[in-house]
């Protein structure tokens, strides 16, 4: 039986597979797993993705995608990646034909998560995409229909939603042990020093605090709240003019929300904040750091401790991401997410270039 020809069965009657991400049963045989192609090897794939699948229990490197022949070698060594399954962005559509990939995970900059999303899942792969999910609501809804069109998943790489006290302090929008939610602070961001031809600098739709760092508060603000915001007001502030030529070094934004719950948010490249705050009628909780890629804790006001810990977010996140596919179940974080996202993006550029209030 052709690989794809067994997930495919596997996703129809799938109980006896269903394994959590925590699961102490033995670790499926690498025949089982779901084979990753990592599309884009700059820091993210190299330094956190590929060793995180080394940890996972139920995802297998299998493929690379690149531009530059010369890390081919190290990669292949270092991980034992054939050469059948080695590709850059020419013979991509080529995908369609190896069956020991199951899933992309696209790593590149924020203008090509469409293209190349889009091809994957074209190629019949399902898509892992890191966030933000594009540039534009519309190529994230181009996204959302490729991928629904060729029968593959979707989701978006929010790695703190498959973290253990974030997915505490979600399950608490529900609960609401402390009453309803009155007020979130959400802040992001780090003291950047990245060289002017960076792409995180290079222009609006592509780089800036707000496009990177920025997706933080904003997806914090909705998965504390559960809600999409009514309205959203916006500044920009560049401390560094000579450096932020082309972008923005910080955003301040205030979030409104239909249940009258206010986030008051900041993303930036000119301070390192790491802070999540939610205040309630009766008392309050939160993260400090809530968007590491470890250490996150915090403390609501009984007392209560937030701090489980996971071996590695980026790895849980996959093998949550791949139990979805061979569960045939619904993904932790949709593209419905990563585009909801991207809409308040637009909103907050909106209203930040007219110093208006912008109603969604």
């Amino acid at each position: 039986m052709k690989r794809r020809s067994f997930l495919q069965t596997a996703a129809l009657g799938t109980a006896a597979l269903a394994l959590p991400a925590c699961s102490t049963a033995n670790t499926p045989s690498d025949s089982k797993k779901i084979g990753v192609a990592l599309v884009g090897l700059g820091y993210y794939a190299s330094n956190l993705l590929a060793p995180a699948l080394q940890l996972t229990k139920h995802c297998a490197l299998r493929g690379i995608v690149t531009g530059t022949p010369s890390k081919i070698p190290t990669w292949q060594k270092k991980y034992g990646i054939e050469d059948g399954n080695v590709y850059n962005y020419e013979n991509f559509h080529e995908l369609a034909n190896n069956d020991s990939i199951d899933a992309v995970y696209i790593v590149l900059p924020n203008t090509l998560h469409a293209e190349y999303a889009i091809k994957a899942a074209e190629a019949g792969k399902h898509v892992w995409c890191e966030k933000p999910m594009a540039t534009t609501v519309a190529d994230c809804q181009a996204i959302i229909d490729a991928c629904r069109k060729n029968k593959v998943k979707l989701t978006i790489g929010y790695r703190c939603q498959h973290e253990p006290n974030t997915k505490t302090i979600i399950g608490w929008r529900k609960t609401k042990p402390f009453g309803a939610i009155k007020n979130i602070v959400a802040e992001a961001g780090f003291r950047s020093n990245f060289p002017a031809d960076n792409w995180k600098m290079s222009g609006p739709m592509c780089g800036g605090a707000i496009w990177d760092m920025g997706t933080y508060p904003i997806n914090a603000a909705r998965y504390v709240s559960g809600e999409f915001p009514i309205a959203v007001t916006a500044r920009h502030e560049n401390d560094r003019k000579d450096i932020f030529t082309q972008v923005n070094e910080t955003t301040f934004f205030d979030l409104e929300f239909p249940s009258g719950a206010v986030a008051n948010c900041k993303t930036t490249f000119g301070a390192n904040i790491n802070d999540l705050q939610v205040t309630c009628e009766n008392g309050s909780y939160g993260l400090s750091p809530f968007q590491s890629y470890e250490g996150v804790k915090g403390l609501a006001s009984d007392g209560t401790l937030l701090n489980k810990t996971t071996e590695n977010q980026q790895a849980a996140q996959m093998d949550n991401d791949a139990l979805a596919i061979l569960n045939n179940t619904e993904v932790l974080v949709p593209g419905k997410d990563g585009l909801e996202d991207v809409r308040i993006i637009e909103g907050i550029m909106k209203s930040a270039a007219s110093g208006a209030r912008v109603v969604f």
